[in-house]
């Protein structure tokens, strides 16, 4: 008897399909997650204890403040190495998003939804560069984003001209660390992340596209079997990837002073990546959670800033970033070869 599909039921929602790619999906919150904010909650109290400063609103803002760039462009980096993939090239984007929108800034009266859109049209385009190559060149994501990463520095580099982009105006104070850039003591940077980071939660989870990512990196060649457009979700989520490093970059502009050097985005990928890795999601692909992600951004900076107020060497942030990344990799590791021994 032939099956007759219809428009309500396309081939890759089939039940088959959908209990399939339901068996893969993370519950609401995982142990890791749980676990990771008990070790933020241990941490922000035993710096509570030692440096009394810490706790309080001058000390926590910033913090914040800081946070919202790794956590928002993390966001991106989970949907792409839940497929298998993985971006480092985030560092030079922010650079060339950052320096152009600065010069726009400069040169021109532009008001703050220009600047904004602005600065996430040219991460987009970076971002669909990098997925255009990868889904379609068939090139390892590693390979296509280390040179990408030197292409975007190099371009950002020229648009700085060897020289620093000066007085920049106020136009996206909204984001910054001042008055202006906090309502009810919340920076709108980080209330703008933790938005995008539910909306990107949600997608995960119920909506057909964010299976279908967990689907990518779990078994390519099964999801594209039944049915997946395996190609076009891979370059979505660089191309996504790509505007939150936008975004971000206005978060950093607003975040700094008048001025941008060429420093701007330097090592910026190192801290997603690390963001990412131990909020839980997999590096083989196919696991992970936005809500982690948010979880890692802020254990990372919360590492990074007690380091700094504590005196202790700044380079003894990296360290622990490093060993938390360690023990994250490594428990992913055995937590996969447990599963394929079963």
């Amino acid at each position: 008897m032939t099956q007759i599909l219809t428009r309500d039921e396309p081939p890759l929602e089939t039940a088959v399909v959908r209990a399939t790619i339901r068996r893969i999906l993370p519950p609401a919150v995982t142990g890791q997650e749980w676990v990771l904010l008990g070790v933020i909650a241990v941490l922000w109290v035993i710096l509570g204890i030692t440096t009394p400063a810490f706790l309080t609103p001058g000390s926590l803002q910033p913090l914040l403040v800081a946070v919202s760039p790794i956590a928002l462009i993390g966001v991106g980096m989970t949907f792409i190495i839940l497929t298998g993939g993985i971006d480092v090239s985030v560092g030079g984007a922010i650079m060339v998003c950052a320096v152009v929108t600065a010069k726009v800034m400069v040169g021109a009266d532009v008001p703050l939804v220009v600047a904004v859109a602005l600065s996430i049209a040219v991460g987009a385009a970076l971002g669909a560069l990098n997925g255009l190559l990868i889904a379609y060149g068939r090139v390892h994501a590693i390979i296509i984003t280390f040179g990408t990463a030197n292409l975007f520095q190099f371009l950002g580099l020229r648009i700085f001209g060897s020289s620093t982009v000066n007085g920049i105006p106020q136009t996206l104070e909204v984001f910054g660390r001042g008055t202006a850039g906090r309502t009810f003591g919340l920076p709108h940077s980080f209330a703008i992340t933790i938005v995008v980071v539910l909306i990107a939660w949600w997608y995960l989870r119920y909506a057909a596209g964010g299976r279908h990512l967990y689907a990518i990196g779990g078994n390519e060649n099964a999801a594209r079997l039944a049915g997946v457009r395996v190609r076009p979700r891979v370059m979505g989520a660089y191309t996504i990837t790509g505007a939150l490093v936008g975004l971000a970059a206005c978060f950093i502009i607003a975040a700094g002073t008048s001025s941008l050097d060429q420093s701007v985005g330097a090592g910026r990928e190192l801290a997603v990546i690390a963001a990412v890795v131990i909020g839980g999601t997999s590096i083989l692909g196919g696991r992970g959670s936005v809500i982690g992600t948010l979880f890692g951004a802020v254990l990372v900076q919360t590492v990074l800033s007690g380091v700094t107020q504590l005196g202790w060497p700044s380079q003894l942030g990296f360290l622990f970033v490093g060993l938390f990344i360690i023990v994250a990799v490594g428990t992913d590791l055995l937590r996969e070869k447990a599963r394929k021994k079963k």
